[in-house]
């Protein structure tokens, strides 16, 4: 029996926020629209999903930030000699070289799903099979605050020595937050590179990892900052292998009402029409039962704890 994962799958994970940042830009505050909803990057989802993997499953993931002996961050080329080492970079011949550092990468899981540009020595892109969309809140309010902190260390650029003041820093948070972001799995987005390097596509275990992780990976990271940010449930949708059924964003699709009740109403009325229906081998609904509230669900789905 094959190993490999061949079907499309689309789906939504939806992140939870209570007085937390999920994802902060440059100035510390969370993200925002210009009409001011509330959202977060695909690249804060996909971390946390690889730091699961890495610290919880013991997986190797290769786009993560490490630090050589000097605590210094290292570069792409010297993050590859770190998993990999040096030999590889004796190839002269370009295209030899290409296809050798492809290789190795292609054997880590998150570049398998989520694919990553590398361009350092060589320049290779690789579409990952698993696409994820910035998750959007989709709770009716957007309301952030900010309060000040006080650091316990006197700040080193007061110009008189003898101030007795410490630091003063604000941290921004959102009062509550729904965020949900759409994804897609397609294990042929790596089919020609997986011919080209001679390497197992996506396998079976890939795929329970990438659900665990989605179902895991931002509760299972709890800062500061992101306490109280936790994952509140995934719609899993698996289609028929050689089904070519194009289903659409379920970020717009997903309500969630004043009273946290998430409703999927929009999301079953297009997975139940007779020509949808028919493409789906399966529907998975993963969430804490005991906490969080859902509405209208499709009837298929079968319901699994998160």
């Amino acid at each position: 029996m094959s190993n490999l994962f061949n079907n499309r799958v689309f789906g939504c994970a939806i992140i939870k926020s209570i007085n937390s940042n999920y994802n902060a830009d440059f100035s510390h505050q969370p993200r925002t629209l210009p009409n001011g909803t509330v959202y977060a990057t695909d690249k804060t989802l996909k971390w946390s999903v690889r730091n699961y993997w890495k610290k919880n499953l013991n997986s190797n993931v290769f786009y993560s930030k490490t630090f050589d002996e000097n605590m210094s961050p290292r570069t792409l080329d010297e993050t590859f000699e770190s998993h990999f080492g040096k030999d590889i970079f004796k190839i002269s011949d370009k295209n030899k070289l290409r296809i050798e550092v492809l290789k190795s990468i292609m054997s880590y899981i998150d570049v398998r799903l989520f694919g990553g540009t590398y361009a350092g020595k060589t320049n290779i892109s690789i579409h990952g099979a698993c696409q994820i969309t910035h998750g959007v809140n989709r709770f009716g309010e957007n309301v952030i605050y900010s309060e000040q902190i006080m650091s316990p260390f006197r700040n080193p650029s007061e110009k008189n020595n003898d101030s007795t003041m410490t630091t003063l820093g604000t941290q921004s948070k959102l009062q509550e937050g729904h965020y949900v972001h759409h994804f897609s799995v397609n294990p042929r987005n790596i089919e020609d590179d997986v011919k080209r390097v001679g390497v197992d596509g996506i396998s079976i275990d890939d795929i329970e990892k990438l659900k665990e992780g989605l179902r895991k990976g931002v509760t299972y990271y709890d800062s500061a900052a992101k306490a109280g940010t936790e994952n509140e449930l995934l719609l899993w949708v698996q289609l028929k292998e050689n089904s070519k059924l194009v289903l659409p964003s379920f970020v717009e699709l997903v309500t969630i009402n004043n009273d946290k009740t998430i409703d999927f109403q929009k999301v079953t009325e297009i997975l139940s029409k007779e020509h949808v229906k028919g493409e789906i081998e399966r529907i998975e609904l993963y969430y804490n039962t005991g906490i969080t509230k859902i509405v209208n669900e499709p009837a298929d789905a079968i319901k699994l704890e998160l």
